[in-house]
């Protein structure tokens, strides 16, 4: 009975934090960083302002706490998706259209970038943070690109790590252009880029 008690309440605070987080989300998304207080979380969630204070301590806390959850949401689709099972090619185009879907009709990618704008311009300790999460992707792309040049789908005049940043840059550059004009249409976006990166790659 004991060991059904902690783990419901580890479920139930596993819970909380997750809705506190998904709050966060969405107040970045839709009102900026600037937006983001207990108070707002509190509304958004249902749930406490004390609890969001407990939980986060801070600002800070709460925004690396809401950048970790990012980076293992990424993570996850990666692993669901089974890129890594894939051709190169067929990973990194597949990768990178996700994450362009994921700009234009999920809250998670556009607070994650407007966290970045923020850390950038205010020239914040997050930037650290993010630096390590953009090596991250740039490694599976890296990787994914040494796979098609295993397997022959990717051409064998690109380079690795070059190909990673490049294509790292371009879907940063597009995330940027949908945070300065949100009526941006990303699906012209999407086809092209896929276009231009199966005709850069291919073998």
């Amino acid at each position: 009975m004991a060991t059904r008690q902690r783990r419901s309440h580890a479920e139930r605070k596993a819970e909380s934090e997750l809705a506190l987080l998904n709050a966060a989300i969405n107040v970045i998304a839709e009102a900026g960083v600037g937006a983001v207080t207990f108070e707002a979380l509190g509304r958004t969630s249902g749930l406490s302002r004390g609890l969001a204070t407990v939980r986060f301590g801070s600002k800070s806390g709460l925004i690396e706490a809401v950048l970790h959850h990012l980076h293992e949401r990424q993570e996850a689709l990666i692993r669901q998706h089974h890129f890594d099972d894939m051709r190169g090619i067929d990973a990194v185009l597949g990768y990178v259209e996700l994450c362009l879907r994921d700009m234009g009709h999920r809250n998670e990618a556009k607070a994650y970038f407007m966290l970045l704008s923020s850390a950038v311009a205010e020239g914040s300790d997050l930037r650290a943070s993010f630096a390590k999460t953009h090596s991250v992707v740039k490694t599976h792309l890296q990787r994914w690109v040494e796979r098609g040049l295993e397997d022959g789908s990717v051409g064998s005049s690109i380079d690795p790590h070059d190909a990673g940043l490049m294509i790292g840059s371009l879907m940063f550059g597009i995330s940027m252009q949908l945070l300065v004009d949100p009526s941006t249409e990303i699906e012209p976006l999407r086809e092209a880029s896929i276009a231009m990166l199966r005709k850069s790659l291919a073998a």
